[in-house]
């Protein structure tokens, strides 16, 4: 089993999930650049309001965004660190099956 930060498999699986998705995708790219608010994301990317929430509360539940309240106005960001939780998973994961593929093969052949 690959060992990381994250405390659960249900980390790890909730945020590939929140990945999966292409409109999701979209906006951890526009956050990447800045902060952005829910109105100038719904502008920018082109979606209602209700459906940009839905995707927003998804890519929260996962913590790859923070959001910030801001008068009557809730404010973006991308959340690096659990980005970077995400990427240590990846690459210990990545060098536990190189000495696989390096190999050391299974008996069941």
């Amino acid at each position: 089993m690959v060992t990381t930060s994250l405390t659960s498999p249900f980390e790890v699986a909730s945020g590939f999930h929140a990945l999966s998705d292409p409109l999701r995708v979209r906006v951890l790219e526009l956050l990447q650049q800045q902060e952005y608010c829910v109105c100038e994301l719904c502008e920018q990317l082109h979606v209602s309001q209700s459906k940009l929430s839905f995707h927003l509360k998804a890519l929260r539940e996962a913590s790859l965004v923070r959001a910030r309240q801001e008068g009557r106005w809730v404010y973006y960001s991308v959340n690096r660190r659990q980005f970077n939780l995400l990427e240590q998973y990846l690459s210990e994961y990545s060098r536990r099956t190189a000495g696989l593929l390096s190999g050391r093969y299974s008996s069941c052949q």
